[in-house]
């Protein structure tokens, strides 16, 4: 089926996320496993994601975790440092895409005042056609809801719509309503189904 729109999540698609990595370094790893084990900072975080904010959310959590007040409130004030660096080539993909007129959206699983800090640091996240970030869409991935608001506005037939995500229930829900999924495992491999799909030349996709 042809591909109308090219859909990229964001997290680990186009910016690395791994906040593990910067406690690691900044607290140290026995650190952060305990604190990790006794907090479960992701499913903090997916409140923020399907729309609370962020700052009150966090705050809440270092009160509620006395013994990790301080790890905790990094969640928010070092959290830029959590989502970095960008992944050069995925970028350069979403930006030869839209050169060559395809429609290109965001999915993402994202609050609201995070992504708007996030379009300070990666300007490449105000070049999508359409964007379609969780926060002010109030559900996240891989809740068949949000597919379905994406579907809703963005008037192309789910089986038009390619989606690529580094999570495999965020593939498969949307696999399930007929979309074209793309597992992200690294820039490479998206980068030849992009070919095999015929939307980009070998040299447009910098292979």
């Amino acid at each position: 089926m042809t591909v109308e729109a090219v859909v990229f999540d964001i997290g680990n698609v186009l910016i690395t996320w791994n906040p593990e990595r910067h406690y690691d370094a900044r607290i140290g790893e026995a650190r952060r496993k305990e604190m990790f084990a006794a907090v479960d900072l992701h499913a903090i975080n997916d409140r923020v994601d399907r729309g609370e904010p962020f700052r009150q959310t966090i705050e809440k959590a270092a009160k509620d975790y006395p013994e990790f007040r301080e790890e905790i409130l990094m969640w928010y004030h070092e959290w830029i440092h959590m989502a970095q660096p960008a992944i050069p080539q995925s970028v350069a993909l979403l930006r030869a895409l839209r050169a060559k007129g395809m429609k290109v959206f965001a999915l993402s699983n994202f609050g609201i005042e995070s992504f708007e800090f996030a379009e300070t640091k990666y300007p490449f996240l105000t070049e999508f056609d359409r964007r379609y970030i969780s926060g002010h869409m109030g559900c996240v991935k891989p809740h068949s809801l949000i597919y379905e608001m994406l579907e809703a506005d963005c008037g192309v037939g789910p089986e038009r719509l390619l989606f690529t995500d580094d999570r495999q229930e965020n593939i498969d829900a949307a696999t399930a309503r007929g979309w074209q999924g793309h597992l992200f495992e690294g820039p490479e491999g998206w980068a030849e189904r992009l070919v095999d799909e015929g939307l980009l030349t070998r040299n447009e996709a910098g292979l």
